[in-house]
């Protein structure tokens, strides 16, 4: 998340137009960076919303060429800006190699490359990303920070979760075989990998109804799965709750202020910095921690 939000770069030494374009386009806090921001952000929605029109076969039929023309028009606005980033830092290649560098130029390849591979262009959806950017112009960080909590909470569990999620595909397989030598070919079973298919949907509790068990025996073993994936889907839930809850308990205790005021009374401490009275016998208590 800091790599995401904090490139780290450096303002060019220089005091001419390098300066003054660093200053707009890095600094969120001035009338002129703050435009210049609220532009793109109109900008991205923009193109992202041709891209998504130009997907509908009427409008293209119909707008093909106009939409596409407009597409470049955004691709080489982005172009420009990509290389005016770049060139109003004091290392380039430190920029490129960031989340934010990578971003970028994400946004700007999908249409050079539906030059040799035509459809990329769709690709360029990835655009949307940079929207990102509001979080900085809304003063909304302390937000992503808390945010990567949630992503730290998940990362610690990966263990527990990787093993669960070996289990479940065993189960998968071992049903998906069971189904289909119990079922066979003629009731759309015809492979172990479709019989895999449908044990992941049932234990999913999907049911999408494209196959499903015409005997007896097939519909007792699809009871049993539709349990056990009920059984199962709260697991990673838990996994993942214990870890976030660890979490949240070790950063409560890291910002947590120590308050050694002792009752007068009954010697009781432990107390919120902010009480004036003793939570176990009510007297009254030393002024609060400054």
């Amino acid at each position: 998340m800091r790599l995401l939000f904090s490139p780290q770069l450096n303002p060019a030494t220089e005091t001419g137009w390098r300066r003054t374009w660093f200053d707009i386009i890095y600094r969120h806090d001035t009338p002129p960076s703050r435009n210049f921001d609220l532009l793109l952000i109109v900008a991205i929605v923009a193109s992202v919303s041709v891209v998504m029109l130009d997907s509908v076969d009427h409008i293209h039929a119909t707008y093909g060429h106009v939409l596409y023309a407009i597409e470049w028009g955004f691709t080489l606005l982005f172009t420009a800006e990509y290389a005016l980033r770049l060139a109003v830092v004091k290392r380039p290649v430190r920029y490129g190699l960031s989340s934010w560098g990578i971003i970028d130029l994400l946004s700007i390849l999908p249409t050079y490359l539906s030059l040799l591979f035509p459809g990329s262009q769709s690709l360029l959806v990835v655009r949307i990303l940079r929207i990102l950017r509001l979080f900085r112009i809304l003063k909304l960080v302390q937000y992503v920070e808390e945010g990567g909590v949630l992503v730290g909470a998940l990362w610690r569990s990966r263990r527990k979760i990787f093993v669960f999620i070996c289990a479940v595909l065993t189960v998968v397989v071992i049903f998906g075989a069971l189904m289909y030598v119990v079922e066979g070919p003629e009731h759309g079973f015809d492979s172990i990998p479709m019989g895999m298919y449908w044990a992941i949907v049932t234990m999913a509790t999907v049911g999408f109804g494209d196959i499903a068990p015409a005997t007896t025996l097939g519909r007792f073993i699809t009871s049993i799965l539709i349990l056990i994936g009920y059984s199962v889907i709260a697991v990673p839930t838990g996994i993942y709750t214990a870890e976030l809850a660890s979490s949240l308990r070790q950063a409560d205790a890291r910002t947590r202020v120590v308050d050694n005021r002792a009752c007068p009374d009954c010697g009781m401490e432990g107390h919120d910095p902010e009480a004036h009275f003793c939570r176990c016998c009510g007297h009254a208590l030393a002024a609060p921690m400054g």
